[in-house]
């Protein structure tokens, strides 16, 4: 449940010294000594770049980032999660919290398996500052037959879910392949598996084969690769730049969150949160964001692909969160469940609506849920 997503990168403004620039290994050791820390939980990514030439000088899993997982699904069985530590491995006695009342220790794999309560809808797995909901289904089994509901694109570098039937629960008891090489399965249960691409894998179509003692199945889909080229013109602070994102693996349009996480160092001109639509076949599938030095100083923003929106899944998890509601807020949220279920694809009001509140409110399982809801509406 708590897993990598998206492209996250880190730069500095352009215009500072670049004589005597640090070297990977003590960019190394500074680092590690300073992350994780208390703020930051387990899973930090870092990339450190030459601002002039792009040229990266140090990377540590930069594209490893705690995030809630908004149509993650369980079944009323034997579930297994994982935890990833900083160095974007499974990492081992992370104590995390389902619920009120039950806590998992992750083993020597980091993983840990429990059974999902048969009367609860949502779940909310927490542990070490990060949290993520998970939707609960009831139970089915196709023994072999059924096909296989992947997303019709993935990036190389974040997990995506496989759901089907007949999975089992201990998660190194399905093989999956994609393109033949060995992919690596982070969680399941007996209806999806979370799964990463192999680091060898390369951006195209890809052929998915999943295997266990139950049946074999097989799914298509497409890897994509995202980068950036570095700011043109160079950042200069109150000078506008633009910044490139490219797509390798594909010439489909994708739907792209691109979001700054310095705004003090860097402001996007259309908004620090930007969904951006990617040009397609005949331009080199790629897309831009207008920006401007404000100060200078690091600066990060971190790329993802949108899936499609599930304004289902989203409606779930707004009911869920309406009975932690505020008493101001409870009608609110439910009203946002009504116009989902009765106008599902008119979703950015609600959308525009839920990330305002989760600005205005603490940690907790409320916000969980609503982050939840709104990255389904993304």
């Amino acid at each position: 449940m708590i897993a990598p997503a998206g492209t996250s990168t880190t730069r500095t403004l352009a215009g500072q010294s670049q004589a005597g620039l640090p070297t990977a290994a003590a960019l190394s050791a500074m680092l590690s000594a300073a992350l994780p820390s208390a703020d930051t939980g387990p899973v930090v990514g870092i990339e450190v770049a030459d601002a002039q030439t792009g040229r990266v000088l140090y990377q540590d899993n930069a594209s490893a980032l705690a995030t809630p997982a908004s149509t993650t699904k369980l079944m009323t069985a034997v579930a297994t999660l994982a935890v990833l530590g900083v160095d974007g491995r499974l990492a081992e006695g992370i104590t995390v919290s389902i619920g009120d009342t039950l806590k998992l220790k992750t083993d020597k794999t980091g993983r840990a398996s429990f059974t999902v309560p048969d009367n609860m809808s949502v779940i909310i797995a927490s542990g070490s500052g990060n949290s993520s909901a998970a939707l609960v289904d009831a139970s089915a089994s196709l023994t072999g037959k059924q096909s296989l509901a992947v997303a019709p694109v993935v990036s190389l570098v974040d997990q995506f879910s496989i759901c089907g039937a007949d999975f089992l629960e201990q998660a190194d008891a399905n093989r999956v392949t994609i393109n033949d090489e060995r992919a690596f399965v982070l969680a399941s249960s007996p209806e999806c598996v979370v799964v990463l691409a192999n680091p060898r894998a390369l951006p195209g179509p890809a052929r998915i084969t999943i295997e266990n003692s139950a049946g074999k199945w097989e799914a298509a889909t497409t890897l994509v690769s995202l980068h950036f080229d570095p700011p043109i013109p160079p950042l200069v602070p109150d000078k506008k730049s633009k910044l490139a994102l490219h797509v390798q693996g594909s010439d489909q349009q994708l739907r792209v969150l691109v979001e700054n996480r310095t705004p003090g160092v860097l402001r996007f001109l259309r908004g620090d949160t930007q969904d951006l639509l990617t040009s397609g076949a005949g331009a080199g599938n790629s897309g831009e964001v207008s920006v401007e030095a404000v100060s200078a100083g690091d600066f990060s923003f971190r790329a993802r692909i949108l899936p499609a929106v599930d304004p289902t899944s989203a409606r779930r998890y707004l009911l869920a969160a309406a009975p932690l509601a505020p008493k101001e807020w409870k009608s609110r949220i439910n009203g946002y469940a009504h116009d989902l279920e009765k106008h599902p694809h008119d979703t950015g009001k609600t959308s525009r609506d839920l990330q305002t509140m989760t600005t205005a409110i603490v940690a907790g399982d409320f916000k969980t849920l609503l982050e939840a809801a709104r990255a389904a509406l993304q």
